[in-house]
């Protein structure tokens, strides 16, 4: 849970508090407007989905890294650690999810934007600092919440099965969610 790492990070590391406040700032900023955008027109921008892997990229491997060093968080700093590399979960997270929305794109090209794939590396590196359990729960959330739209949608008789929905906004919903409710 983000919250919780904020707090530990306050007593911890309070410039890893403020790098993670940052973070989480911009993350809002960044799913408000994309959603906004896919909603509207099913695109998310390169514009403003580039920079936001050098903002997340540098704020939470800086973070994890530092963690690394502080002795009194040497227990949270696991979780961003991968092979016994402070901070590699975060860059792994993103890679990990950026191809297995790639090999997505692949099997089913009109199921899946490549929008969406490039969104998935920047939600992958904010899901890979909490920890490899955040990863896989905020893809099955955007799952789970893209899924039971469309039911809604099907119910409702106002789409059919081959309706586009922007999934973005799912995608972002879900890694939301994953980083508010689920312990880190």
């Amino acid at each position: 849970m983000v919250i919780r790492r904020l707090s530990d990070l306050w007593t911890g590391s309070p410039l890893g508090f403020w790098l993670v406040l940052a973070a989480c700032l911009y993350f809002v900023a960044m799913a408000v407007r994309l959603t906004v955008i896919d909603v509207r027109s099913h695109l998310l921008p390169n514009r403003i989905v580039f920079p936001s892997y050098a903002v997340a990229g540098v704020l939470l491997l800086a973070t994890a890294i530092l963690h690394s060093f502080a002795d009194s968080a040497a227990d949270q700093a696991a979780s961003a650690e991968l092979f016994g590399v402070p901070g590699l979960a975060v860059p792994a997270g993103g890679a990990v999810l950026w191809v297995f929305y790639f090999v997505l794109r692949l099997i089913h090209p009109p199921g899946m934007g490549f929008g969406d794939v490039k969104l998935a590396g920047v939600l992958g590196l904010y899901l890979g600092y909490l920890g490899w359990g955040h990863v896989f729960a905020g893809t099955f959330a955007a799952f789970l919440l893209g899924g039971l739209w469309s039911l809604g949608i099907l119910i409702a008789r106002r789409g059919t099965l081959r309706s586009a929905i922007p999934f973005g906004p799912f995608m972002l919903a879900g890694a939301a969610a994953v980083m508010v409710l689920l312990p880190a």
